[in-house]
């Protein structure tokens, strides 16, 4: 019962999520770069790396078709997501407009729909030419749980 009430507080944070993409080699999440926040996140097509709560990886708790989705933000504030080579729902389009916004000193992403479930902000807990990890946190089983989604 715990694990359904799990997977489905998890399912409903994050059943859009998995469109991130493009978690290269390096692990640096420092902007050494030189670039803007805008520039950074602008710069890769970005595809679900991983999800945890704590040290806890919780991308078994997504379904492949979730997995290869992408999204791509584009610098003018829109995006475009797209559900990658297996589709969740046939009926559903290959690929689905959004905008996006930086708020809180570009600390955290505002995002319409579809990136995640209702729209909100999401902190950004890594942002580099290689990595993005945002973070929400949502009440699973009745306990206020961080999830951290890797792209």
């Amino acid at each position: 019962m715990q694990k359904t009430a799990l997977y489905s507080g998890i399912v409903l944070l994050l059943t859009c999520a998995f469109i991130f993409a493009c978690k290269k080699d390096s692990t640096n999440n420092n902007n050494t770069s030189g670039k803007t926040n805008t520039e950074l996140i602008s710069s890769a097509t970005w595809k679900f790396d991983n999800a945890k709560i704590g040290t806890t990886d919780i991308s078994g708790f997504f379904n492949a078709c979730e997995k290869d989705n992408t999204v791509t933000f584009v610098s003018n504030g829109t995006g475009t997501v797209d559900e990658g080579a297996t589709k969740c729902n046939a009926a559903d389009s290959q690929t689905t407009p959004f905008n996006w916004n930086f708020e809180n000193n570009e600390t955290s992403i505002h995002t319409t729909t579809p990136l995640f479930p209702g729209t909100g902000d999401f902190k950004i807990n890594a942002l580099s030419e290689t990595q993005l990890a945002v973070a929400r946190d949502t009440v699973i089983s009745g306990v206020t749980q961080t999830i951290v989604i890797t792209l």
